[in-house]
C-alpha cells in the first residue's frame, strides 16, 4: 500500500531575528529591528507554574520613525515574532533636527525616568540598553542621555519612546511662542548661525 505525503503542511521554519536586523515591510520600506531583551516569565496557575518568554522589540525605520512592542508566548522565535508585528503596528514620527532632538525633555515610566539632551554633531550617542536601541532605530546619531530611576530595561525603553514622543516641532513651536526660530534652535545651531552672519 502506498503511503502519500500531505504537501497542505504549513512551513514553521521561521527566521532566526538578530539585533540590528533589517527586514522590509509590506510597503517595501526598509527596517531596523532590534531585540532589547528576552526573559523568561512564569504564571502561576493551579497545580504549579505555566513558564513562557517575553520579547522586548524594537523596530525603526532611521528615518524619523520608530515603534516598541512586548510578545509572549511558550517558545522564544513566537515571542519576538509578536513583539516584532506589534512594533511594526505602533510606529510613530518622531520630530529629528540634523541627527538630534530639538530641545531637553524628561520622560517617565512606571519606576523608570530617561533624561535626553541635544548634543553636537560628532558627540555619538551616550546610552546604553533599550535607550540607545531606540534612538538608533529612529535614526538619531548625536543625543545625551542620562537614567535618573528604575535600571529595568523594558521601563527604561519605554521612557525614552515616551520622550521621543513629547519632542515638539521647531517651526510649530516658534509660532505658537510668536519667536524666530533662531531663538529656541539648539545653541549649537544658534552659535553657527551667528559666526555665518559675522562672516
Amino acid at each position: 500500500m502506498e503511503r502519500t505525503e500531505r504537501s497542505d503542511r504549513p512551513d514553521r521554519r521561521r527566521r532566526d531575528t538578530r539585533p540590528g536586523d533589517r527586514q522590509r515591510d509590506d510597503k517595501g520600506e526598509e527596517l531596523d529591528q532590534r531585540i532589547v531583551d528576552v526573559t523568561r516569565v512564569a504564571k502561576v496557575i493551579k497545580g504549579g507554574r505555566r513558564f513562557a518568554f517575553r520579547a522586548l522589540i524594537v523596530v525603526g525605520n532611521n528615518k524619523g520613525k520608530v515603534g516598541i512592542g512586548i510578545g509572549k508566548a511558550r517558545g522564544v522565535q513566537d515571542a519576538i515574532r509578536k513583539a516584532t508585528d506589534r512594533a511594526r503596528n505602533n510606529m510613530k514620527e518622531v520630530n529629528v533636527v540634523e541627527g538630534t532632538i530639538p530641545h531637553e525633555v524628561v520622560s517617565k515610566h512606571c519606576g523608570a525616568i530617561v533624561l535626553l539632551k541635544p548634543a553636537s554633531p560628532g558627540t555619538g550617542i551616550k546610552a546604553g540598553g533599550g535607550v540607545r536601541a531606540v534612538l538608533e532605530a529612529v535614526g538619531l546619531h548625536d543625543v545625551l542621555t542620562k537614567s535618573l530611576g528604575s535600571s529595568s530595561k523594558m521601563n527604561a525603553t519605554y521612557a525614552t519612546f515616551r520622550g521621543l514622543m513629547d519632542l515638539k516641532n521647531i517651526d510649530e513651536e516658534s509660532k505658537r511662542r510668536n519667536k524666530a526660530v533662531a531663538e529656541i534652535e539648539p545653541f549649537w545651531r544658534r552659535s553657527h548661525a551667528g559666526r555665518t552672519e559675522s562672516q
